[in-house]
């Protein structure tokens, strides 16, 4: 079976690189014979450094941006002469190879239909030609979400190609000196609000920021807070933010991207974790904070709150005062009954079980009974 991995070789492979990388994984664990397709290598990152298990990848000769443009307008080249042999392709992202073969096909959201303004002009052209071929070539359509499910049954996708399948969650070992380790390094010597991700304008930074302010100056043992922000600068200059950044002063931290220690440790000592995010297709982040035992507050209305179930903080997204309630509540008296139930809860998402519902879809499609 051929995989497509190409986005572990990206400059920020996001959430969508880790369930590449965590399915590969359990899928080798399960013994499934998978190798993956991958474009023209441009940099020096080897497959173990992407986070890939010891498997083969097999390269086009075109680099990834002529690799993405040829799939889409020429149909070449195919799958199955990149991977001879192969007897299914599973497309995990937008990038959709040309192929005779059964394709699976992972639709991780549809943002950029229901927030065009957000992305780019090529960029909205390249989804929109993607989406066109899934609903026209994709045998199976795997999403990891019912409301991601839902929003392809609106943009045309017969829902009896449809399979939710939710992602997993791998918690690391983290102890009392990892943490305070990283505390000491960032220099954080109060407890703190964490948020991770990719900054642009639907992860919605500034409705935190507000609600933040709203939080230590109105809500008495919120005062001695801090916000950590972790993760890479992606895109979108707001003003407002900045002013705001600026007036909280030392009371924010942005770590930029860590390492996959470093973040476990961040998870594990924070007080809180907050995403109040506009609209994610799954939202990793909120179950690997319940993991580590955050008390999660995220956004009520999307899939984030199914992934929470009952033991998570729901807001508005667009209601900073009610996100900044939700926070008082996390870090006050019910902090650590929240955080066992986090836990609790995220133990039913594994990436063995995430494995064993697409290796379902994959025997079905070699089957050819889907």
């Amino acid at each position: 079976m051929g995989l497509v991995v190409e986005q572990l070789w990206q400059p920020v492979p996001g959430g969508s690189g880790t369930y590449i990388a965590e399915l590969t994984k359990a899928l080798r664990a399960r013994q499934v014979p998978v190798a993956g397709i991958a474009a023209r290598r441009q940099t020096a990152l080897s497959t173990r450094e992407a986070g890939l298990p010891p498997m083969p990848v097999r390269r086009s000769h075109l680099p990834r941006t002529a690799l993405y443009e040829s799939w889409n307008r020429l149909g070449l080249p195919r799958a199955e002469s990149i991977l001879p042999g192969a007897q299914l392709i599973h497309a995990t992202t937008w990038a959709l190879p040309a192929t005779s073969l059964p394709m699976a096909v992972t639709v991780h959201d549809l943002a950029f239909l229901r927030a065009p303004e957000h992305f780019t002009p090529r960029g909205n052209a390249y989804f929109n030609r993607s989406l066109e071929r899934v609903v026209s070539e994709a045998s199976a359509i795997i999403v990891p979400s019912q409301a991601t499910a839902d929003d392809c049954i609106a943009a045309g996708i017969d829902a009896a190609r449809l399979y939710v399948i939710p992602h997993g969650v791998r918690a690391r070992a983290v102890t009392d000196g990892q943490i305070e380790g990283f505390r000491t390094t960032r220099g954080l010597t109060r407890d703190y609000i964490l948020w991770t991700g990719t900054r642009e304008p639907r992860k919605n930074l500034l409705g935190l920021l507000r609600a933040f302010v709203i939080l230590i100056e109105e809500h008495d043992d919120a005062g001695d807070l801090d916000l950590v922000l972790v993760g890479p600068a992606g895109w979108g200059d707001d003003a407002v933010e900045r002013a705001l950044l600026a007036r909280l002063g030392e009371r924010v931290h942005v770590t930029g991207r860590l390492d996959d220690d470093e973040l476990a440790a961040a998870y594990s000592g924070a007080r809180a974790f907050c995403f109040p995010s506009i609209w994610e297709g799954f939202g990793l982040p909120v179950l690997e904070a319940m993991a580590y035992g955050a008390p999660v507050v995220t956004s009520a209305g999307t899939c984030m709150a199914e992934v929470c179930g009952e033991v998570g903080l729901l807001a508005d997204p667009a209601s900073p005062r009610e996100i900044a309630d939700r926070l008082a509540q996390a870090i006050g008296p019910a902090h650590d009954e929240l955080a066992q139930a986090g836990r609790e809860r995220a133990r039913t998402f594994t990436w063995d079980a995430c494995a064993a519902a697409h290796t379902e879809v994959y025997n079905a499609l070699i089957g050819g009974v889907v």
